[in-house]
């Protein structure tokens, strides 16, 4: 079974293209099947990964504005059993369909889901059709946060959202379970433990999972476009990724 990863967050700058970017990058690295979609008009999954778009490059937005199926979008990346389906920057977002299963139902139409065991997509901040279609498309939501008092408030107003989403009726017999990551977390600040736990005490302590701690080799792996396993293995950013990925195999099965 194919499992849907969305990552996401209604606060920008919260850390989710390079959970995304990392994730993806260390299950291929466990030999799982690998596409990550990046739905957010920054492009910043491409760059992460050292590819380079033209103006020609098929793209989701493409794809959603109806130029293209969305196979013709995946691209292939130097790393084994991970590929990318890239954002474009120039996409206005409003733009394009209406239909809020456009892409589950491509996803399923394409035949996609049987070449990847696992999809993760990462998304925009606004609330717009692009973020309503994955997270219909999705069975898995990791929520990445910075443990400031302005992201905790992030997070409660994306919890209406996955109401919303849970209560659509079009939407029944799709389990989707969440989990919560803290970014650029140091736990000997007081802030940093409160806003954390108080997240957790709203949405429940085994949906907390290990946080990622802060490390410019992370944004310094970016601008090599590699993944932090690639660009500083020994790195405490590369460690961290590699137990918020065991642990998210095991708590959402994946």
């Amino acid at each position: 079974m194919t499992h849907i990863l969305v990552v996401t967050n209604r606060k920008g700058g919260s850390g989710k293209t390079s959970t995304a970017v990392n994730l993806a990058a260390e299950l291929a690295q466990r030999g799982r099947r690998v596409l990550l979609i990046d739905l957010d008009t920054q492009s910043h999954c491409a760059l992460g990964l050292g590819i380079k778009l033209s103006k020609e490059s098929s793209t989701v937005h493409g794809f959603f504005a109806g130029k293209h199926p969305l196979r013709p979008a995946i691209q292939t990346t130097q790393w084994e059993n991970l590929h990318l389906i890239p954002a474009d920057p120039l996409f206005e977002h409003g733009s394009g369909c209406s239909d809020e299963f456009f892409l589950r139902t491509a996803l399923a139409n394409e035949g996609i889901l049987n070449d990847y065991d696992t999809l993760i997509l990462d998304t925009p901040p606004s609330l717009d059709i692009l973020l309503l279609n994955a997270l219909y498309s999705a069975d898995r939501v990791l929520v990445p946060f910075l443990p400031h008092f302005l992201a905790g408030e992030g997070v409660k107003q994306l919890a209406r959202v996955l109401f919303r989403v849970g209560s659509n009726r079009a939407n029944e017999g799709v389990r989707v379970l969440i989990a919560y990551v803290p970014v650029m977390i140091d736990t000997r600040i007081g802030q940093h433990k409160k806003v954390t736990g108080g997240i957790a005490n709203q949405f429940g302590a085994l949906r907390m999972l290990p946080g990622i701690r802060t490390d410019i080799r992370v944004a310094e792996a970016f601008g090599a476009g590699q993944p932090i396993r690639y660009y500083a293995p020994k790195s405490r950013a590369a460690q961290d990724y590699l137990n918020l990925t065991s642990a998210l195999s095991l708590q959402l099965e994946i």
